[in-house]
Formats: structure tokens, sequence, C-alpha cells
């Protein structure tokens, strides 16, 4: 009884085995690679850290009263007209530090370049690595049709040789030649293909998936 493995599952040489990258593809689809994704958490994150830093000079206090007057806590800081230090209770942070809060804005600042630096390294190889496999696509196309034809060649000599050696017209190792010739080919076919579809295989990664 014949093998139904076939039938039941695509075969390696079938064309639409995989499906090919759409024509005017835009790169926006680049922005769903999980490195681009993960970059740009990192940087949001950093400019957050940031704004944090910076909202800790803030006092969180109450500006108002009643009747819309200035509220003790606004004036416990504002003593003698001049933005003072407080030691009053209602004071919920302190302003002056020795410089503590500035050093947090600046540490945010530097994570922030530096998160800033890696998106962008990493939009760079989103488009490097997507140039790489569509290059290699072609070049793995052309290899695979040369390959191919030698292939064709390669059993059309097998086929002659055998009808060769069945009138007697060639010998056995002229025979087993044309058949190590030909599984030579098909072999050859067969590895070429694959390094093709592995390499469309690293452009559908290099698109995000």
């Amino acid at each position: 009884m014949p093998s139904q493995l076939g039938s039941a599952s695509p075969a390696l040489a079938d064309e639409t085995w995989l499906a090919e990258v759409p024509v005017g593809l835009s790169s926006a689809v680049l922005l769903r690679r999980p490195d681009v994704i993960a970059a740009e958490q990192t940087m949001r994150a950093a400019q957050a850290n940031i704004a944090a830093a910076r909202a800790a000079f803030w006092p969180t206090i109450s500006l108002t009263a009643q009747a819309g007057q200035a509220s003790s806590q606004l004036s416990g800081l504002l003593q003698g007209g001049t933005f003072v230090y407080s030691m009053a209770a209602n004071a919920l942070l302190t302003v002056f530090d020795s410089g503590r809060r500035q050093a947090n804005v600046e540490v945010a600042q530097a994570a922030q370049q530096i998160a800033q630096a890696q998106y962008e390294r990493a939009i760079q190889s989103a488009f490097r690595d997507t140039a790489d496999a569509l290059a290699g696509l072609a070049t793995w196309r052309d290899q695979l049709a040369a390959q191919r034809e030698q292939r064709d060649a390669a059993r059309e000599t097998a086929r002659l040789t055998e009808l060769k050696a069945a009138q007697g017209a060639a010998s056995v190792l002229e025979r087993l030649d044309a058949q190590r010739a030909l599984w030579a080919a098909e072999q050859s076919v067969v590895q070429v293909r694959l390094a093709e579809l592995a390499n469309r295989v690293a452009l559908y990664k290099a698109l995000g998936g």
C-alpha cells in the first residue's frame, strides 16, 4: 500500500509551502518586532522616570484653603516672600536636599538617552535584517533555479543511459555513474531548497513574524 505521507503534508518542493512576502509591504510592520517593541517600552519607561524625578521637586501640598485663600501649607513655604525650606508639619516634601533630587533627574535623563540609543539601534537592526534577508532571498532563488537545471540535465542523462544499457550500448559502470550523478543533483536541490526556505523564515522573523 503506497504511503499517504506526501498527500498529508506539504512537500518540500511545493512553492506554496511558505507564502510570498507581498509587494509594497510597508516598513511599519517592523514596529511589531519583539526587539523594537521592547526597546520602545524601555524608552517610554525611562521618559516616565524623568517625569517622576522632576515631580519630586514639587511639594505635595494644597495651594488653597476656604474661600480661595492661600493654604497654610503654601504660606509655610513662602516665609517673608522667599521660597524657603520649611520644617512645618504640613510641608509634605522637602524642596532642597543637597542636590539629591537634581541628581535623580540627571540619572533619569542619562537612562533615557541610553534607552533612546538602544531604540535607534533596534530600528537599524530591523531594517538591516530585512534588507539582508531580501537580498538573500533573490540569491537563493537563483541558486535553486540553476541547481534544478543541473538536476534536470542529470535526470535526462540517467534516462538516456538506462535506454542505452537496455540495448547493451552502455556498461553497468556508466549506468551507475549516471544514477550517482542524478542522486547527487537531487540532493543538491534539496539542500538549496532548505537554505532558501530558511532564508525565507529569517525574512519573516526580520519582519516581526
